[in-house]
Order: structure tokens, then sequence, then C-alpha cells
């Protein structure tokens, strides 16, 4: 169901290239600064409402997570006629599909300990999921770029078919999806971390959460500055000092290609067999971030540039995928989904922290590289200190709950 997913989300994605999914790297920076605004706006509403209705509903998970399909297949055949028409639903249909998207998201990582194998580890079976994704994203991918020669609007109805097809499979996931066998109501009394935003609200959803799971999240709040900052810092960088000797296209071609490999190799590191357990994992990742960035910083140069794109892409995957088997774990089933969804939440206002940054500083690349050194070795700091905080007042996790 997750490697069909993915396949329309790669044939909408291809279908709407150059259009309401194209960042405007080669406008202003105020454009650009306004774009990283509008890719927060789908979290606008996933924290404070799609959460609380996940947890409020997870008997019935199979159908959430369906009709997360089901509106995005809808979305994509409105897009078909939107786009051909130039329709003002352009814009909001390809935003509800980045909602629903998000929401499907959450659903589906707040459903995989209720379908863990015996045996297997949750950060193997995220890693699965996410080759399977990879798998399904190229072949999504192919098949919707051959059929946008003969449209846009036929790629998008492609990925209709695809997203019924997904429908129709989440459906028929088993049924200990929506088994709450064991679990006890939603206890209103479990604090709620999707409460308010103030800064004091802030501080107490970040508290409330066990110390692991604190300590995963604000290492992955610093993977996520460098993947913001790198992907934007260096669009600037490169269309306006490239390095001597390289077109700044391709080193930015090469870096991009070094980010996707270091995401795939990191799918790939967290499904083997024998892995320290996700602290470890999270912290080496992060640990490897921030060399990786010094030495981008003192020994600039186009192979620094294709490492650190490469670490940056196996980190922030490594690093995810320890904090989703974390919460996974050790939040209990009835607040899973909101938690999942306020930390989507807090690690994409991060990226466009990180990506804010690389657009406000002056282009100079060992100051940029510097700068975002010390900022993950801050979140390294805030990090062990959130960890020492003292412990989560809630129920523990299930006993059955696996790492």
């Amino acid at each position: 169901m997750h490697g069909i997913n993915v396949a329309a989300d790669a044939a909408l994605t291809v279908s709407l290239a150059g259009t309401v999914f194209a960042m405007p790297v080669d406008e202003a920076r105020g454009q650009v600064a306004l774009f990283l605004l509008l890719t927060m706006a789908p979290f606008v509403v996933l924290a404070p409402l799609i959460g609380p209705v996940l947890d409020r509903f997870r008997h019935g998970r199979r159908w959430a997570i369906g009709a997360t399909l089901a509106l995005r297949g809808f979305l994509a055949w409105v897009l078909a006629s939107a786009i051909v028409d130039d329709s003002a639903w352009l814009f909001p249909a390809a935003l509800g599909c980045l909602v629903a998207s998000r929401a499907y998201a959450v659903a589906r990582a707040a459903a995989i300990p209720r379908l863990l194998p015996d045996g297997m580890t949750l950060v193997r079976a995220n890693s699965r999921l996410n080759i399977v994704g990879i798998l399904g994203m190229t072949l999504g991918g192919v098949l919707a770029g051959a059929v946008s020669r003969i449209g846009p609007e036929w790629s998008l109805r492609l990925a209709f078919v695809i997203y019924v097809l997904a429908t129709i499979w989440a459906i028929r996931l088993p049924a200990a999806v929506d088994s709450t066998i064991g679990e006890g109501e939603v206890d209103d009394t479990v604090p709620n971390p999707t409460d308010s935003a103030t800064p004091s609200r802030f501080r107490h959803r970040v508290r409330v959460l066990p110390p692991d799971v604190r300590y995963a999240l604000w290492l992955n709040s610093g993977a996520r500055i460098l993947t913001g900052f790198l992907t934007l810092f260096l669009a600037f960088l490169m269309r306006e000092q490239p390095i001597p000797g390289w077109s700044g296209t391709l080193v930015l071609g090469m870096v991009v290609a070094a980010a996707s490999l270091g995401t795939g190799l990191g799918s790939v590191i967290g499904n083997w067999r024998r892995l320290p357990p996700p602290q470890v994992i999270a912290s080496g990742a992060l640990g490897l971030a921030v060399t990786s960035a010094l030495v981008a910083a003192v020994f600039y140069s186009l192979w620094t540039l294709v490492a650190l794109g490469l670490v940056a892409g196996m980190s922030s995957q490594l690093a995810k995928l320890s904090l989703d088997a974390l919460v996974q774990d050790q939040i209990p089933d009835h607040a899973r989904a909101r938690v999942f969804a306020w930390a989507e939440t807090m690690l994409q206002a991060f990226w466009v922290v990180g990506g804010g940054i690389g657009i406000a500083i002056p282009l100079d690349p060992r100051l940029g590289f510097g700068l975002v050194t010390v900022l993950l070795v801050g979140a390294v700091l805030v990090a062990l200190r959130s960890r020492a905080i003292g412990r989560r007042p809630v129920e523990p996790a299930p006993n059955d709950a696996r790492i």
C-alpha cells in the first residue's frame, strides 16, 4: 500500500513540476521566503486538527488511511482539469493534496506498531517501508514522465488511478490495524502536545514527552536545519558564486544526487539486522553531520560539498527512522497520532528556519557552513539538556511495544 501511495505521489509531483510545487530558486530572496512560509500551510491544520482526530478514531485507522488516499485521488482528477484550464482551483487542490499526504504519513506511522511482525524492530520496519517507497517513487515517476508527454492532465489521471488502487489496498489492510483490544479510551488528562502555540506551551509540549523521544526530536531538528539550509543556501551560492572551473548547475545537481543517494543509504542501513538502539543511531547520525559541515566550512570544495550532501541525506533519514521508532514504542496508542503530527510540524518548521537562514546570510561559503555547524552543535547540546529533564508523568507504553 505504501509503495503504491508513493508512486501516486510521484506521479502527482511530476505532473505539477514547474507549477505550484516548483521552488522558485531563480527568483528574488523575498519570493523564496514566501515559498518557505507556504510550505508550512499543510502543517497549520496537521498538528491542531488532524492528529487529534486520528487519535479519536484509531479504531477505524484503515478507513482513515484510505480516506487520505481517496481524497488525493479526487483532487488529482480535479487538478487534471484545472491545470488545462488554468483554473483558480489549481492551488487549493494542490494544497489539499499536501495536507492529505501529511495526514496519511501520520496515520500510517501510528498504525505500524499494530502490524509489526514478531522479531522485527521498529527501525527495520520503517526502513523497509522507506525502501519500498523509493521503488514506488521511481516507478511512479517513470510512468508519469512517459504519460506526461501526452499532456500533464494525463499524468494526473494516472495518479488518480494509482490512488484508487492504494485506497483499495488500505481497506484490505489486516484487521489488527483497527483493533483496540488492550487499549483504553482517550484520556483527556494525558498532556496534549498540540494545545497551543505559545512559547510556554511549546516548552510544555516537549517536556511531556519521554526523555528519549525528546532527545531524538531535538537531534532531528538539527538534521532538518541542515537540509533546509543546504537546499537554499547552495542554490543561491551556486547561482551567484559558483566554484571556479565548475558549472553551478552541475555542482547543485551533484549535491542533490548525493543527498538522494544518502537518503537511500540511510534506509538500507536502517534495515540491517543488528543495529544499536535508536538513540545511539540518531546521535551518530547528527555527529557525522556536524563533522561534515565543519569539513565543508574549513575545506570548501566540490567534493566536500558532495560529501556534505551525502551525509545530510543519510543523517536526516537515520535520525527520522530513530525518532519514528521511539514515538511508536514509547507513546501510548491513544496519543501517538497527535505526537506524530506535532513532531512533523515542528520538524518542518526547523527546515524552514534552516532555509530562511540560507537565504538571509551573505553568500560566503565558509561563513554559511561555519554557522550551520554551530547550529548543529547547539541542537546536540539542547538534545542532551532535554534528555536530562525528569521523565514524563504519564502511563508507559504497552508492554509488547518493541524497538
